[in-house]
């Protein structure tokens, strides 16, 4: 059986308990490091855990994923992923794999982003597409997640917003030499991702979204104990040093027009300025329930 496994969004205590099970009692035990990362190392898993974890990187999901499949079908062979397995889409490449070799599979859920984003006080079904933001370079600068912002905004809906993150990357002359040397590891900040959704604002304008007037959530950390969250507008929230934010992983929301009046509140918690309730008031028609 080939096992895929969430292992939540923080340390190595967040694995389910049937996630445990499977990986005490697994052939072999693969942990993929790349969609994502816990805040914790390989080493501190693998004392939890009590074995030994192999290492799984981008080259080898991707393009080796024969050889993670392989005697699965006779053998117990896990994949450990952080946050829920369906959280990429890789995670479903794969299975896709196994089920053309006749591998038999089976999921073990957990938490992500995609519903602790909760914690900040917007509601869940008040969100609309997950969009995606990858670092800008000199010469490539994609802005195609700026319209799917502005459809759900269309819509009222809040967006959440994930963050790039560099983990493993060559440079383009180490890749067009062919050369295995990697960057060090990078992860996207709130400062980096607002920069570069108001410069594709510049570029791209819409009546619906500005600096001023757009509100946004910024979350770090999310599920450790040192989760942080901040709210206001864009334009407040462009203002802070990246400092404030705190540590990565980072991810955040542009909230949409359809306020709930507790979300004013909840969220309202987080506010770096007046913003938050300014625009939600002046510009949404929503105050909270406290009536300001």
């Amino acid at each position: 059986m080939f096992y895929l496994v969430g292992l939540g969004l923080c340390d190595e205590k967040d694995i389910t308990l049937r996630g445990l099970e499977v990986v005490k009692s697994a052939t072999r035990v693969y942990l993929e490091a790349y969609t994502s990362i816990l805040m914790v190392n390989k080493d501190r898993l693998e004392e939890f855990y009590g074995r030994e974890l192999i290492l799984a990187d981008r080259d080898m999901v991707e393009t080796e994923s024969d050889a993670i499949l392989a005697g699965s079908d006779s053998a117990d062979v896990a994949l450990l992923v952080v946050g829920d397995p369906f959280g990429a889409t890789t995670h479903a490449d794969i299975l896709l794999r196994a089920r053309a070799l006749n591998i038999p599979f089976r999921i073990i859920h957990n938490a992500s982003i995609m519903n602790a984003v909760g914690a900040c006080g917007l509601q869940l079904y008040n969100f609309g597409q997950t969009v995606s933001i990858p670092f800008w370079t000199e010469t490539w600068k994609p802005d195609s997640w700026l319209a799917r912002i502005v459809e759900n905004m269309e819509k009222g809906m809040h967006t959440l917003v994930l963050l790039d993150i560099k983990v493993k990357e060559q440079n383009e002359e180490n890749l067009a030499r062919g050369r295995k040397i990697y960057e060090p590891p990078r992860y996207m900040s709130p400062q980096t991702a607002i920069s570069q959704i108001i410069s594709a604002l510049l570029s791209s304008p819409s009546p619906l979204m500005s600096p001023a007037t757009t509100l946004a959530v910024t979350l770090s950390r999310v599920g450790g104990t040192a989760q942080k969250i901040l709210s206001g507008s864009l334009e407040e929230l462009a203002a802070l040093g990246e400092a404030d934010f705190g540590d990565p992983l980072h991810s955040m929301v542009i909230v949409g027009s359809r306020l709930h009046p507790m979300e004013i509140d909840y969220a309202g918690e987080f506010a770096v300025g007046e913003g938050w309730r300014k625009v939600a008031r002046d510009v949404h028609g929503v105050v909270g329930e406290e009536g300001v």
